[in-house]
């Protein structure tokens, strides 16, 4: 028998001796170190922006922005110059005040792949010399890493990207860590083969990792409770509304009281559905909420770092300025009606005798019905017309001429097919028919008209706008798209849209995945009280709506971040009929 003394002094050796192998003290994750929230973010320019200059002397045109002075070219009307080493461009006309008004075309952006057009308006400031500001599409991706310890020991992880949504296409597992080296672990979109996504270099304060081809740097932001992550900061005070500022963009503003609403669900929702900090890549991402009723502007917030002065991808939701477009280009007394044959309007060498006469009886209807008959479906990425397999094939940058070219598949009008080329074409067929460039025909029948500054278009790889979705707007003026169709075509007295056009819009022309569609606008009934009302919307998608209900003289505008993840679809049917339908609360 061994002393008492013994005994201890044996127990404390075995104290003292290394853990078994698996004992959980040494089977520690060393990637448990960063569990906690952490971001990255990076700005892509672009280099050439702020106040531009244009003079006019005997030896000819010049312009001079952000140190660059370069000379320009002109004719009667049409001014153009380029910035050297592919900085950006302009294309401008002077008009009968003695303006100039055109667009800035910035580089290739990170965001899109591709440029995109910025409108400018220069004041003449004596005889020769114009003064406007260039205001480009802030380019830059923000990240938030959310990292959290899970029951089987695991350094659980998710990706949160506001501009894009990248997380759910690297569908992060977990983070692992071994000495210096960071790995984010997980699935890409669609695939079931778990992989390592990317790779960095952790230091103890910050680590990298390498998205899309770029190094982010991110740092722990889990002490600052105003983070972009959280939608109104970490611990938010109970929601207080706040009228809308009556602002120079043609919105006449009231609170919601003076329309008989109510924000108590308004509140309700904001507290319980937008507030809560993600704990998963699929939670809402709603960036922003604005409302009008009888025309008038009366709640307007934003979340997650968002404001009224950013603009909002809007993704397909822009459709339906493309049916707006064609609708005003009738208005303006323009040669275009819907019936007009979409290969005849845009002419040789489509419109040929060889041409299939399903393909020459196809109408600008048909295409704003999606009821064109060519071989396209975007939800088929085998179909040659899906958007994704046009826009990422290299063989033909034309894109107009690519879908010109499509076989025909069925006869227009027999049924309809989503498929974003459809409101694509539109553009050539109003171009065409007009003999006017599309960014000109956007700014004299929607931007002006409308009191529109700012608002930045996608290009195509052939320089026309891409009027199939993906134009950025600001929030503000997003709205008036629905508020116009509401009011039958007009934005605050003026007539914008033929009355007649403007209803048909928002009719349920032809059925399209199982909803009612009429030029470019969604149409369906949503819950209402006891029952179900109408409602016309332009949608998406991350969850990009403009709603109108015409029986209470509403509209709703919602923006967010959950692009190419079902939960977006919880705007359209739960936020607004549970939280923003019943703050109406009086319907005279």
């Amino acid at each position: 028998m061994l002393s008492l003394r013994s005994r201890l002094v044996c127990l404390a050796m075995a104290l003292l001796a290394p853990l078994p192998s698996d004992t959980r003290a040494e089977e520690r994750n060393p990637a448990l170190e960063l569990v906690g929230l952490w971001a990255a973010k990076r700005s892509f320019g672009p280099e050439v922006r702020g106040s531009l200059e244009l003079g006019r002397s005997p030896s000819g045109w010049s312009a001079e922005i952000a140190g660059y002075r370069v000379s320009a070219d002109a004719d009667e009307r049409t001014i153009t110059f380029h910035i050297p080493g592919d900085r950006g461009s302009f294309r401008g006309q002077i008009q009968t005040d003695g303006s100039i008004v055109g667009h800035w075309v910035q580089p290739r952006t990170r965001h899109s792949g591709a440029r995109v057009a910025s409108p400018v308006h220069l004041e003449a400031l004596g005889e020769n010399r114009w003064v406007g500001d260039v205001v480009p599409f802030e380019d830059g991706f923000s990240f938030y890493l959310v990292v959290a310890e899970r029951e089987d020991g695991a350094a659980g992880a998710f990706l949160r990207n506001p501009d894009r949504n990248f997380g759910i296409f690297m569908n992060a597992d977990r983070v692992e860590l071994e000495g210096d080296r960071v790995a984010l672990v997980g699935r890409w979109f669609r695939s079931d083969e778990e992989q390592v996504l990317t790779t960095g270099t952790y230091s103890g304060d910050t680590f990298t990792l390498r998205i899309r081809g770029q190094i982010y740097e991110f740092h722990r932001v889990d002490d600052d409770p105003g983070s972009a992550f959280y939608a109104r900061g970490r611990d938010p005070a109970p929601y207080s509304y706040r009228p809308p500022p009556a602002l120079d963009d043609g919105w006449e503003v009231a609170t919601l009281e003076e329309v008989g609403m109510s924000v108590a669900s308004l509140r309700e929702m904001i507290e319980t559905v937008i507030d809560p900090p993600a704990d998963s890549l699929h939670d809402p991402y709603v960036h922003g909420l604005l409302i009008a009723r009888h025309g008038k502007l009366v709640f307007e917030d934003y979340f997650h770092g968002f404001h009224r002065d950013r603009s909002h991808d809007t993704r397909s939701a822009s459709k339906s300025a493309t049916s707006f477009l064609a609708g005003a280009a009738i208005e303006a007394g323009e040669p275009v009606a819907t019936s007009m044959p979409v290969y005849r309007t845009i002419g040789a060498p489509y419109f040929s005798p060889e041409l299939d006469p399903r393909a020459g009886r196809m109408t600008l209807e048909h295409l704003l019905t999606m009821s064109s008959g060519l071989d396209c479906d975007d939800r088929d990425p085998d179909s040659p017309g899906n958007e994704d397999r046009v826009q990422s094939q290299q063989e033909n940058p034309d894109w107009y001429d690519y879908t010109l070219l499509l076989d025909m598949l069925r006869e227009p009008g027999e049924s309809s097919v989503y498929c974003s080329i459809n409101s694509n074409l539109i553009g050539d067929v109003l171009s065409s028919a007009t003999g006017r460039r599309l960014e000109d025909l956007f700014y004299r029948l929607i931007a002006e008209p409308l009191d529109i500054d700012r608002y930045h278009l996608y290009l195509q790889p052939t320089g026309e706008p891409y009027m199939g979705g993906g134009i950025h707007w600001m929030p503000r003026d997003f709205l008036k798209l629905g508020q116009v169709i509401l009011d039958g075509g007009t934005w605050n007295g003026r007539r914008v849209l033929p009355e007649r056009y403007a209803a048909r819009s928002v009719e349920p022309l032809v059925e399209l995945r199982e909803r009612g569609y009429g030029y470019q606008w969604w149409v369906k009934e949503v819950p209402y009280r006891d029952r179900t009302t109408r409602v016309f919307f332009a949608g998406g998608n991350g969850g990009q709506v403009v709603m109108g209900i015409a029986e209470l003289d509403l509209v709703v505008s919602f923006f967010a971040g959950n692009y190419s993840d079902p939960v977006l679809f919880r705007i359209q049917e739960e936020l607004i009929p549970e939280y923003v339908l019943p703050a109406v609360v009086a319907t005279d």
